[in-house]
């Protein structure tokens, strides 16, 4: 499911004081859904009522998610996933899914870990579409180098490499690193 079986024999791709960076286990399927169902949360009365749905993420949906190439990695603490974050290769460009940490793990740099852990493994464009008032993703993905692409352009980016619903696209931003048009 997630391409990975057993823990890699070198587990710390990147290490902070105090997390680990690592490829998600096909294992930790449950794990992967509790950490992006509870920090989905925020997301409850701040996205369009008819966006929001219990769970916000179904297993059925991640299984959907991997069968199309999402590769999870994850931040572990203590034994514990706090954080997940997927890279999915789309095209010409990768695109960063489902980025979420628990709440309580939240502010500590380790959604940036991960980010930059992704960043750093891709040599294209990368894409990340967010919703459009979620405020607080937006400034993360701007403190971590990406740019806001003009509305002109978040729709059609939408279609071609993303596939979500109409209604999603209207409610919905893309960000670029480097930014499009840079070099």
């Amino acid at each position: 499911m997630f391409g990975h079986r057993a823990r890699p024999s070198i587990r710390r791709a990147v290490s902070f004081p105090f997390v680990d960076i690592r490829p998600c286990l096909d294992s930790e399927r449950e794990a992967i859904l509790a950490v992006i169902n509870a920090a989905a949360e925020a997301y409850r009365d701040v996205i369009p009522p008819d966006r929001w749905h219990e769970p916000y993420m179904p297993g059925a949906e991640l299984d959907e998610a991997i069968a199309a190439g999402v590769a999870f990695w994850g931040g572990e603490a203590d034994g514990e996933l706090i954080g997940v974050m997927g890279i999915q290769p789309v095209g010409d460009v990768e695109l960063i899914r489902h980025a979420y940490v628990v709440p309580a793990r939240q502010g500590l740099g380790v959604g940036g870990a991960l980010l930059e852990h992704l960043m750093q493994r891709s040599s294209r464009q990368v894409l990340v579409g967010t919703w459009a008032a979620a405020e607080w993703a937006i400034g993360f993905y701007r403190r971590h180098g990406f740019a806001l692409v003009s509305p002109g352009q978040t729709a059609d980016l939408l279609r071609r490499y993303w596939t979500i619903p109409p209604r999603q696209i209207e409610t919905s931003v893309v960000l670029a690193r480097p930014p499009l048009g840079a070099g």
